[in-house]
C-alpha cells in the first residue's frame, strides 16, 4: 500500500519509494527503505499529512509525494 492509505496512528515500515519527480527530494528528506513510519496528522482535506519518521523526525508531506511510498503495516 502507498502511505496515503495509512491510517493516523498506525506504524509502517517503508518498503520503497517510487521513481517519481520527487524520488530524490524524499529520501534526502530521510524517507528510506526500512525505515519505520507512523501517520501523526492529516489536514482536513488529506493535503498535507504529518508524518513521524524513525525514532523523533517530524515531516510534512504533500498527498502527491506521499504517493510514491510504498509501506507495509508492522
Amino acid at each position: 500500500m502507498n502511505l496515503t492509505e495509512l491510517k493516523i496512528g498506525k506504524q509502517a515500515k517503508i518498503i520503497k519509494v517510487l521513481d517519481s519527480p520527487f524520488y530524490t527530494k524524499l529520501l534526502e528528506m530521510g524517507c528510506l527503505p526500512n525505515e519505520d513510519i507512523i501517520i501523526t496528522c492529516k489536514a482536513p482535506f488529506g493535503d498535507p499529512l504529518a508524518i513521524n519518521l524513525g525514532e523523533a523526525y517530524n515531516l510534512s508531506l504533500r498527498f502527491e509525494e506521499a504517493k510514491s511510498i510504498l509501506v507495509e503495516l508492522i
